[in-house]
């Protein structure tokens, strides 16, 4: 998927019913198809996305080889970030898609406009678009700002 000249990282996602996968976050992500693999059985052994220009791979569970997805772990504690232009148009479009809405989009003190959904599959995305450009600084002093009156 990239050069060997650089370095990238890029999620790789197992989930039950890969097709169906795809199918969701075409729809719900505009998700482009770059290439699938599939066994004899129709399972996907492995297929690659792009999404607004950031890769994704993703494949069926494999049991056998110890790929298992969300659904068969109870959940997974990583979560995507997807950042575009307009979140709420996105959230709103993944939820139409059978996204559950997890965390309304909403203003963030961290210069976001920011939401979570759960997708079909079990895993969760942060839906996300800058609203603020902020220093570092000015983030970590909001965010003190959270917290204030809450120790103790």
């Amino acid at each position: 998927m990239t050069q060997a000249s650089i370095q990238a990282l890029t999620p790789y996602m197992i989930v039950r019913d890969a097709p169906a996968a795809i199918d969701f976050y075409k729809r719900a992500f505009g998700a482009e198809e770059m290439m699938r693999l599939t066994d004899p059985t129709g399972r996907v052994g492995h297929a690659e996305l792009m999404i607004g220009g950031a890769p994704i791979m993703l494949a069926d569970e494999h049991v056998e080889f110890g790929a298992v997805g969300p659904a068969s772990l109870g959940g997974s504690p990583v979560k995507l970030h997807l950042t575009v232009a307009d979140a709420d148009a996105v959230a709103a479009r993944a939820v139409e898609a059978g996204a559950t809405l997890l965390r309304p989009v909403q203003d963030q003190f961290h210069g976001n406009r920011s939401g979570m959904i759960a997708d079909p599959f079990g895993h969760n995305w942060f839906i996300s678009q800058e609203t603020e450009q902020l220093s570092p600084e000015e983030v970590q002093r909001r965010y003190a700002q959270v917290f204030q009156g809450q120790e103790g």
